[in-house]
């Protein structure tokens, strides 16, 4: 197909801050990276913005140092195919592309960059007023082969005001997603995003802003909260965002786990921390001092927007059941391997995680090992079983210190779950084994100066004390972590730290600093109650060698604590080392390889070439037993085109656990370059579209946070500070 060969002939880069950011080229699809743009002394006929241009060689991205400073721009439509259906666009290739480029005079200052900044006020009277919002309807296509999720979210946005606004909505996304799809729809136009280095993406987004086009930014504020910002919507006009990701699936005693986050739950940030994501209370924007905010519904309102989710898995085997006890939801089964979910429709309103569970037959899923060839090279990944061996184990003495989150987001159903929670677990203690209790909120305290022997008095003890917690205060969880693995620890007993939290708070890189550097012989496994930060979570069970489960507010706690003591009762494969054989195999994820636990596999993701087949051996230790797997694989491409992003973000989340307690400044430009050359979102990089066919009329649109209610069983009154 031909692309711009005479563009970059006659402009070059040097000038040139723009970026091609809407639909590009079938192949831009594949290297989002393309633009082009004008050199200095070149204008571009801003009388002329529907001028055709040839397309005739492929773009290519300005380096760092053809960056300037940027200054008004000029919107130049490339090619153009309307009235095209999305799947049409992306089956045939007919996108459309948008050239921004730079005038040489300088760009005018733009005062309203903060969301929040002259916020409309729409404040609704009576119980559960609604409140009119810019987000009117999120639908959710997902599906599941093997254990590789595609997900499809529509982001249906309309003003229904009688002023032009920009749409500023906060909002979840798992943190292992690997977002690489991004489409503006106007109309029947559909316009592709290209992914740009966040600080001039942001740039660009301000300066189509000030002029009057419709642009749409996609920004990561944490790998698991991201921003999305329409800019000049008009009254009464639609716009349509779409995002496409790929994820693993949690896979745990023979049960997949498939999450789909629906709201962003307020965040606690210390005196010291200006980063953090800042709750506030509809119409009170740039209140928390904070860089990312979400604003909340107060529990008489409610806002108009309601999501819709289908999921259809093809699990490969049987589906011997299923379970979401989050929602409520109807099922279609066409076949014994396949299942089709949808949320019924009175539960749609997006105040809580949306979980489903399902069981396989047999005891080892049918892909195991999954791979993946394009021009960069090939891509598996695997999923390492820990073997039947360590069942047959029993475990040494250990010393358990439960870590309870205490504060005021804990409030109500979430800490009676996690006390539950902690009450059958001193119940499961053996003779031998010591514990000890610590709770937190602005401060940390404990049952005792060290751990207690598990006698029945002192169990007696720890369930009075459990029993008497309350919770209240600020989640000053920095405090919880010093308390748990700064004593001494004992040698002759396996220390298990367990944290049960929601993790609601905006510190997280430096809570993931502090075990980094105290975590020594312990092991950390969290327990997210509720609609948690699941990177939180975890993260720490990652840094602490342990595992993660979750509490949700509808689960049985005995149970869930059943499940951990079943994986801590037995000792992990530990020391694992893998030969793969004639597979030349680099760069795999994570890179420091996990234990393996009973009933918990492990997901390795790297890059490989050579051979059709291989054989695989894996050996380590269980206790001071030696364990040896051998496993021949097949590399034939089974995972479709998901596998390459898949590796980089695992790549990306590698680079950014580093950061948090490495001082290295080049991991950043690390993160940055991965994301830029495999077209993914990242803390460093943006998704970016622009409507240049048209300008809106009017001034610069009031910017109109979307509130949301918070999360379920959280207390709003406790975690949304009124001003």
């Amino acid at each position: 197909m031909r692309v711009i060969r005479r563009l970059t002939n006659i402009f070059g880069l040097t000038g040139f801050l723009g970026l091609a950011i809407a639909m590009c080229l079938s192949g831009c699809a594949k290297r989002p990276s393309a633009v082009t743009g004008l050199p200095a002394g070149v204008a571009m006929p801003a009388s002329a913005p529907d001028s055709p241009v040839e397309n005739t060689v492929p773009l290519t991205p300005p380096t760092s140092s053809e960056l300037v400073e940027p200054g008004p721009i000029n919107i130049m439509k490339a090619t153009a195919l309307p009235g095209r259906s999305y799947d049409k666009l992306q089956s045939e290739g007919g996108e459309e592309l948008w050239v921004i480029a730079r005038n040489s005079a300088k760009a005018t200052p733009n005062d309203n960059k903060e969301p929040g900044s002259g916020a409309l006020l729409t404040k609704g009277e009576g119980e559960k007023e609604e409140v009119p919002l810019p987000l009117r309807h999120t639908d959710v296509k997902a599906s599941v082969h093997g254990y590789i999720g595609t997900v499809d979210v529509q982001q249906q946005f309309q003003n229904p005001y009688n002023a032009k606004i920009e749409a500023v909505y906060v909002f979840p996304l798992p943190h292992n997603a690997a977002v690489n799809e991004f489409v503006m729809t106007i109309g029947d136009r559909h316009i592709r995003g290209v992914i740009r280095e966040r600080l001039e993406a942001e740039q660009i987004y301000q300066q189509a802003k000030s002029q009057g086009y419709v642009a749409s930014l996609l920004t990561e504020e944490r790998p698991n909260i991201f921003r999305q910002s329409v800019a000049n919507i008009e009254p009464g006009k639609q716009i349509d965002v779409n995002i496409r990701y790929f994820q693993t699936l949690a896979y745990v005693d023979g049960w997949y786990e498939f999450v789909f986050p629906m709201v962003v739950g307020p965040r606690y940030n210390p005196s010291h921390i200006t980063n953090g994501v800042g709750a506030v209370a509809r119409n009170q924007g740039g209140t928390s001092g904070q860089s990312t905010e979400v604003q909340y519904l107060k529990p008489s309102e409610r806002s108009g927007h309601e999501i819709a989710l289908h999921l259809d898995v093809d699990a490969g085997v049987s589906i011997e059941e299923f379970s979401c006890v989050t929602h409520k939801i109807s099922k279609t089964s066409t076949t014994p391997e396949q299942l089709s979910v949808d949320l019924s429709e009175g539960d749609r309103i997006p105040n809580k995680d949306f979980v489903l569970r399902y069981r396989i037959a047999g005891e080892r899923i049918k892909s195991n090992f999954m791979v993946h060839r394009d021009e960069r090279g090939g891509y598996f990944t695997m999923m390492l079983y820990p073997p039947k061996e360590l069942g047959q184990l029993g475990r040494a003495p250990m010393e358990m210190v439960f870590v309870l989150d205490c504060s005021g987001s804990m409030s109500g159903e979430p800490i009676a779950q996690a006390k539950a929670a902690i009450r059958h677990a001193l119940k499961q203690l053996q003779p031998g084994d010591s514990f000890q209790i610590i709770n937190f909120s602005e401060h940390a305290s404990q049952l005792g100066a060290k751990p207690l022997e598990a006698t029945p008095e002192n169990i007696r003890k720890g369930l009075a004390y459990v029993e008497a917690l309350n919770s209240d205060g600020p989640t000053e969880m920095i405090e919880g972590i010093k308390a748990a693995l700064d004593f001494p620890h004992d040698p002759e007993r396996l220390r298990f730290v367990c944290f049960l939290t929601d993790g609601f708070i905006g510190n997280e890189a430096e809570i993931l600093a502090a075990v980094h550097e105290r975590i020594g012989a312990s092991r950390i496994f969290s327990f997210g109650v509720g609609s948690c930060n699941r990177y939180l979570l975890d993260h720490l069970a990652k840094m602490g060698g342990g595992a993660v489960a979750h509490l949700g507010l509808h689960d049985n706690g005995a149970k869930v604590m059943d499940d951990f003591f079943e994986r801590v009762s037995h000792p992990a494969m530990t020391d694992i080392k893998v030969d793969w054989g004639n597979l030349q195999v680099s760069e795999v994820y994570p890179q420091q390889m996990p234990d393996l636990f009973v009933g918990r596999p492990v997901i390795l993701t790297g890059r490989f070439s050579g051979a059709n087949t291989a054989n695989i051996r894996v050996t380590g230790k269980a206790g001071v037993q030696p364990i040896e797997l051998n496993f021949p694989v097949t590399l034939e491409d089974s995972a479709g085109n998901a596998l390459p992003s898949v590796w980089a973000r695992a790549k990306i989340a590698e680079l950014a656990d580093r950061t948090t307690y490495q001082a290295n400044s080049d991991l950043q430009g690390e993160i940055k370059q991965v994301a830029l050359d495999y077209g993914l979102i990242s803390a460093f990089t943006a998704f970016l579209a622009v409507d240049s066919s048209q300008k809106t009329a009017g001034n610069v649109g009031t910017t109109v946070p979307v509130a949301v209610p918070v999360p379920e069983g959280v207390k709003y009154e406790t975690t949304v500070p009124e001003k």
